[in-house]
């Protein structure tokens, strides 16, 4: 081996190998490399802040229109309810004029609606286990003013020969919230018309117009604000008439009809059954000497004509 390779001298620039130039260049990319700006940084932090309230805000939207498709789908639902109740009490309505004071049939419309009458009621009618064994009860249907403001159709009833107790006086079956308007109308045969009363205290209408409407914001008044409303009208046909007191505690016994009269004859009185169809008498003469027709005493239901003249 030689000594010129043992030893071997190398220079400065194998010794260093970043020169000068390459340390000026590479200093100058250090500093000529960019980052965010504050300002950049601000507006990138608007606009998340601008999306996220987006998003907020649909979902939002989107939970109240459910709830108020939920809340209108329960009101519809609860009129349906109302409705039906009262349908289905009118066709089980009773009166018997011999006993108007537990039979009468009571209207009133207004700001202070009011449906009253009597009805012999099936065992699936609300609140029925309250009652149990006492079918026939008074049935009474109000607008009255609830919790925030609102107004409800509520319904009571009670026995007819009994008192209405406390709690249902204090506590009513709440048939609709959020009542708007209550009408209550009765066909009147004589005007052919519908009327918003009835007078005629000793029969029942032969139909009744029922309208129910309901609005969807319980927070402003009812009867004046614009918020959207629900409304259904129902015609129902009574099926029952008001008894006569003849047919509920019946009659005397009455004469019967007068038998063949002869010419001049006075007739007198027959002595009939209970129903007026047998007897005997004397008819009176008329008709240039052809016998008259007698007649007896009326009968409990009618009276039979005479007997044929002689």
């Amino acid at each position: 081996m030689k000594k010129s390779d043992k030893w071997q001298v190398t220079s400065d620039e194998s010794r260093c190998p970043l020169r000068l130039g390459n340390l000026a260049t590479h200093h100058s990319s250090l500093v000529t490399r960019k980052a965010f700006t504050l300002v950049e940084i601000m507006v990138a932090v608007a606009v998340f802040s601008i999306i996220i309230a987006a998003i907020y805000s649909t979902w939002i939207l989107v939970l109240r229109s459910a709830k108020v498709g939920q809340e209108a789908a329960a009101q519809v639902q609860r009129q349906r309810i109302a409705v039906r109740t009262i349908e289905d009490s009118l066709s089980c309505i009773q009166s018997f004029q011999a006993s108007m004071q537990y039979y009468s049939f009571i209207v009133q419309n207004g700001d202070q609606p009011f449906l009253s009458f009597t009805a012999r009621l099936p065992d699936i009618f609300p609140r029925n286990g309250r009652f149990e064994g006492f079918n026939l009860r008074r049935l009474t249907f109000t607008v009255e003013p609830g919790a925030d403001n609102e107004k409800n159709l509520v319904l009571r009833q009670n026995p007819i020969l009994m008192d209405m107790d406390s709690d249902e006086q204090s506590y009513p079956l709440v048939l609709a919230r959020n009542v708007k308007d209550f009408v209550v109308e009765c066909w009147d045969t004589n005007a052919l018309d519908w009327v918003d009363g009835w007078d005629s205290t000793n029969s029942l209408p032969p139909m009744v117009r029922i309208t129910l409407t309901l609005t969807l914001d319980n927070q402003n008044d009812h009867y004046n604000s614009t918020a959207p409303v629900l409304a259904i009208t129902r015609e129902i046909a009574v099926p029952s008439s008001t008894l006569p007191t003849v047919a509920q505690t019946g009659a005397p016994n009455g004469g019967g009809g007068g038998g063949a009269g002869n010419i001049g004859g006075v007739g007198g009185n027959g002595n009939g059954n209970r129903n007026g169809q047998n007897g005997n008498g004397n008819g009176n003469g008329n008709n240039r000497g052809n016998g008259g027709f007698g007649k007896g005493g009326t009968g409990g239901f009618g009276s039979q004509p005479g007997g044929t003249p002689q």
